[in-house]
């Protein structure tokens, strides 16, 4: 989601430098000593981020941040040959879509390659020139590292935060596209795509799937959704409540369905305990979440998400990935 404290400058670019596009670099191991499950590495700020895999390599996508040169990088962008050594590669979106050119606020992005376009797609979140609520841009690529290119036009206007932290996906059972979205205390929504990603489809609608203030605990605020097949079942992760700040309190929360447009079922309600989370803060790491999931190329899945250290919160929110697998129905976890 989208960041809502100011970067503490110093601090970042003592850490890492950036570059103001992107390129290639040697992948390093940048893990802090630390054996739980929220497992950091890149041990830099890293929000949202988006990990796909394409060629035998790893690819990590997010928010924005502050490059080395004073100048903000617009998407970040990372890569991998194992998912755990990971080369910091600078900018995906150098260039500013014209919509948002006067402002700089580009968050939650999710990238994917598209067989059909022969392109790498990139949905994202960003404050328009109008400075009328949040909208969504759509930007495309020959090269997972980019430069990615804006359309030219945003995809959807919204209101707030109504209409933010978008996920494309892709029905393995028929083939049909939708997008994901949400978030500004309203239902997490879908709504089927074109074939091309250029739009929604003729005839479709919006379908609310989870809704937010139905758990206990972090679901005052819901957002960052990612569906994930396993067993013929589509299960659709999500976040909640507050992702930075001061107050940062926000958990990886599971529903699942037999389709993507649900009905969903949430964790919490299928057990009767309205705990729905599934990664939480712990004694280290604090607000894990706005996750992804990718699948190595033995077959293992595994979780990428965001988390802040508790002792070191000037870092921002650092990159995680963990193991999670299937296990009763519901994903787990693991070490």
């Amino acid at each position: 989601m989208k960041k809502r404290f100011k970067y503490l400058m110093l601090a970042l670019l003592s850490g890492a430098s950036a570059c103001s596009h992107a390129q290639q670099a040697s992948p390093v191991k940048q893990t802090a000593p630390y054996k739980g499950l929220i497992h950091v590495v890149l041990d830099r700020d890293f929000p949202d981020p988006t990990v796909i895999r394409y060629n035998g390599k790893y690819y990590a996508y997010a928010t924005q941040a502050p490059g080395s040169n004073g100048k903000m990088i617009n998407i970040q962008v990372a890569w991998s040959t194992d998912h755990e050594h990971w080369a910091y590669a600078g900018d995906a979106l150098p260039q500013k879509p014209s919509w948002a050119s006067n402002t700089q606020n580009f968050w939650a992005p999710d990238v994917f390659f598209d067989p059909k376009l022969k392109k790498f797609v990139m949905f994202f979140s960003a404050d328009p020139n109008e400075l009328t609520g949040k909208w969504m841009g759509i930007a495309y690529a020959d090269s997972p590292l980019g430069p990615f290119t804006d359309r030219g036009t945003p995809f959807m206007k919204g209101p707030s935060f109504q209409c933010i932290d978008p996920k494309a996906f892709t029905d393995p059972k028929t083939g049909k596209h939708f997008l994901y979205w949400g978030s500004d205390f309203q239902p997490l929504r879908v709504r089927e795509m074109k074939d091309d990603w250029s739009g929604f489809a003729d005839g479709s609608s919006a379908t609310a799937v989870v809704y937010p203030g139905k758990d206990k605990s972090y679901s005052n605020l819901v957002e960052g959704s990612w569906p994930d097949y396993d067993n013929g079942t589509c299960y659709l992760y999500y976040s909640g409540d507050n992702c930075c700040g001061a107050g940062a309190n926000y958990a990886v929360m599971i529903a699942k369905a037999d389709n993507p447009l649900g009905p969903f079922v949430r964790l919490g309600e299928s057990n009767q305990t309205f705990n729905s989370a599934i990664l939480i803060k712990d004694a280290v790491y604090t607000a894990p979440g706005h996750n992804s999931i990718f699948t190595d190329e033995k077959g293992d899945k595994f979780i990428a998400y965001h988390a802040i250290e508790i002792a070191h919160k000037e870092k921002g929110r650092v990159m995680c990935i963990s193991p999670i697998k299937y296990q009763n129905g519901w994903p787990v976890v693991t070490k």
